[in-house]
């Protein structure tokens, strides 16, 4: 195991569409036609930054997603990180490994071996079986008929495939294609899954049922997953952290109660208003200081508790909960500060009432 806690640290990363040469594509990061707007960039040189100086860490086993809406840059990153588009500048280390310096052999060895990628047109293999489309990363590799068809079966398994096996994608619902596609990222075992808007052509329920099965898939098999899309609600339903895009750059990075209770500007902001602040808020955001006179024999909880999860218990109380982390007193929290979020979720600004939140 590396001794890196970060499964990928990315630098000053750059992606900039036009023509090179002076003033030109290869011209433009360093220089100060780089903190030109986009609109004025194209104008004088003709170059379009998809990709703008962005940096971040992705942690070990964490879900990391992506979000911003159509040209925001946010499938331009993700193709710079596994290089099927090449950076014009920055780095790419996936643990500590930097891949802008991997010829084309290296990168083949990390597409078969260390990484992979779900991608929202399936890109299944139409006359091949259910069995080979997941086996072909195996079978890429050189792994025997036997062995990959062995792994393809477990993987389907583990996808809610099994019985699919002989069946041609023709055969299958979009669901179910798409099931077939994460199968094939997963049978490769990589360290790291990359999905690009996976389930954007998928009707709202499917879409749902395949988020409900990348949330089950990462506590059974802990990968690291780099999540793009561009619905706010899948971003806050499956990210540990969330980095929303505009125009090619970071407008913020944080964990989702971060992102809806402290939006970072007005863009941010409208994104959030039509957010339910009860399904993402934990007590560590309605929680207030004790005060000498506030009884101490309510129940415990902790501080990354979503606030909808813990409303029955803090409502029925008969004295504030305490907020508890590693034995340490952190707040209280009673009914009136719930029902400030659960009653009231009408898009405004839940009130504070503590002056920073503390990370759960």
């Amino acid at each position: 195991m590396p001794a890196t806690t970060s499964a990928l640290d990315v630098t000053g990363l750059w992606k900039v569409f036009g023509p090179s040469g002076r003033g030109g594509s290869d011209g433009i990061v360093g220089t100060p036609l780089a903190e030109l707007p986009a609109a004025e960039l194209r104008r004088r040189t003709g170059c379009v930054a998809a990709v703008r100086d962005i940096s971040f860490e992705v942690r070990r086993n964490e879900v990391f997603v992506v979000m911003g809406l159509s040209g925001s840059g946010k499938s331009t990153l993700v193709r710079c990180l596994t290089r099927l588009v090449e950076p014009t500048a920055g780095t790419v280390l996936l643990d500590g490994e930097d891949l802008a310096a991997a010829d084309a052999k290296r990168l083949r060895e990390l597409r078969r071996n260390r990484f992979a990628m779900v991608f929202q047109n399936f890109g299944l293999l139409p006359h091949r079986r259910v069995i080979d489309n997941v086996a072909y990363g195996l079978e890429v590799r050189g792994v025997g008929k036997a062995q990959r068809h062995e792994r393809a079966r477990e993987v389907l398994d583990l996808v809610g495939l099994t019985g699919y096996e002989d069946y041609y994608p023709d055969q299958l619902s979009g669901g179910m294609q798409q099931r077939v596609g994460l199968g094939r990222a997963l049978a490769v075992d990589p360290d790291v899954l990359f999905f690009d808007e996976p389930f954007s052509a998928l009707d709202p329920l499917i879409r749902r049922d395949m988020q409900n099965e990348v949330i089950r898939l990462h506590r059974e098999v802990g990968k690291t997953l780099v999540f793009i899309t561009h619905d706010l609600h899948e971003a806050l339903r499956l990210g540990d952290r969330i980095l929303i895009m505009r125009e090619g750059e970071t407008v913020q990075l944080g964990r989702p109660d971060e992102v809806v209770g402290a939006p970072a500007d007005d863009y941010v902001r409208d994104f959030v208003a039509d957010v339910p602040r009860s399904q993402v808020l934990t007590l560590s955001w309605v929680m207030r200081p004790p005060a000498p006179d506030d009884p101490m024999d309510g129940p415990e909880l902790p501080p990354d508790m979503v606030v909808r999860d813990a409303a029955r218990v803090v409502l029925s109380a008969g004295a504030p909960v305490r907020v508890v982390r590693a034995g340490e007193l952190l707040g209280l929290v009673d009914s009136e500060a719930i029902l400030r979020v659960t009653v009231a979720e009408d898009g405004a600004p839940a009130p504070r009432t503590q002056t920073a939140a503390v990370g759960g």
